[in-house]
């Protein structure tokens, strides 16, 4: 499927399955992102005794990555009423990863798991995108089912916090010299990275309603845009994200005015927070006064190629519940960043459609669309 054409079938989420620092299941992450209760702690999983900062969100006693994403698979298939085993071998499954170490031998000790636990065939494909590895592996999944090619598709990812990358974001002078992730505010100094596996079913809603599987959420967009501007800096203006905002609103046929959430990708990073509020005012013009806006990441840490589907999770979550997020770490007003965000308490409102945002290095950008 080309273009931004309003998909004739809508892909709709049965499944979902999380662990985070929050705890197991989307409950604990749900709870914690709409209190704004911030979930890190000092790490010891490896010697940290030489970095600058020293803090992470990590799941306790976490099990290596391959079970992680297993245990998020197997929680996303038992909620989707799926079957013990796929006879025909129709269901793919996308697969965002990031492994310090293994990502191939990872890759292949999920797609066995998931063989022998639910008679997935294999892993059909690995993206490896950073942040926006999983936002991109939910839009093809999206667009496999919009266009009739696949009924139903399993979405998972997973990262673990693990000294390599730790070692070189903190010599890249990313992560938060206060300890704290600040998305949006004044002061803000960079980010904390957090670990995260999770799993969703994606699939047509006229296969769900055969199967009388739940519908947890619908996809009613998804858009993709790369900026080319730089190896590590967003474009400052956020055209990229514009582009991928506005595409996954045309895709969901909606106004930018129907919109009544944002979570956003805020990193607490000085300059890209500032090119995604830029972008966001680039789309919702008027509106965005009048559009709650909140960052999970100053909860949950940045989960790298599992951010994009942690972070659907939340959206999924604040749909059912009507609490939006707090975005947790704001101390003060950036004039730069002049967006409605929700602070101190989660805010009582059930929007018809969310919208989650990732972006990563190099330019590349995600937006998905999601209705209650």
């Amino acid at each position: 499927m080309t273009g931004t054409t309003v998909p004739a079938a809508r892909p709709v989420v049965t499944g979902l399955g999380v662990l985070s620092a929050c705890g197991h299941g989307p409950g604990p992450l749900a709870e914690a992102t709409a209190r704004g209760r911030a979930v890190f702690d000092t790490v010891t999983r490896f010697d940290v005794t030489g970095r600058r900062v020293r803090r992470a969100a990590l799941l306790p006693d976490a099990p290596p990555l391959a079970e992680a994403v297993l245990a998020a698979v197997g929680d996303a298939c038992r909620q989707a009423a799926l079957p013990g085993a796929d006879d025909d071998g129709a269901t793919p499954l996308l697969l965002a990863l990031h492994s310090d170490l293994d990502t191939t031998g990872v890759a292949a000790r999920i797609a066995e798991g998931a063989r022998r636990q639910w008679g997935i065939p294999a892993v059909t494909r690995v993206y490896t995108g950073a942040c926006v590895a999983a936002g991109t592996a939910v839009a093809d999944a999206a667009a496999l089912i919009a266009s009739g090619r696949r009924e139903r598709v399993l979405v998972a990812a997973g990262h673990l916090v693990g000294a390599g990358v730790y070692a070189a974001f903190d010599a890249g002078r990313a992560l938060a010299r206060d300890g704290e992730v600040r998305p949006f505010s004044a002061g803000r100094t960079g980010t904390l990275l957090g670990d995260a596996a999770v799993a969703v079913v994606l699939e047509s809603r006229a296969g769900a309603e055969r199967r009388g599987a739940p519908v947890l959420a619908e996809v009613s967009g998804w858009g993709r845009a790369g900026d080319a501007y730089h190896v590590c800096r967003p474009v400052p203006d956020g055209t990229g994200l514009a582009r991928a905002i506005s595409s996954a609103l045309r895709r969901g046929g909606i106004t930018p005015d129907q919109v009544g959430y944002v979570n956003a990708n805020a990193t607490g990073s000085p300059l890209a927070d500032q090119a995604e509020a830029n972008a966001l005012r680039r789309v919702f013009g008027d509106h965005t006064d009048r559009l709650p806006v909140s960052s999970t990441k100053g909860v949950h840490g940045h989960a790298l190629e599992a951010s994009a589907l942690l972070e659907l999770a939340v959206t999924i979550a604040a749909l059912h519940s009507g609490k939006l997020p707090v975005n947790a770490g704001w101390t003060d007003r950036d004039e730069d960043c002049r967006l409605d965000l929700v602070l101190d308490r989660p805010r009582p409102i059930r929007p018809r459609y969310a919208l989650t945002v990732n972006s990563a290095f190099g330019g590349a950008n995600t937006a998905l669309l999601v209705a209650a």
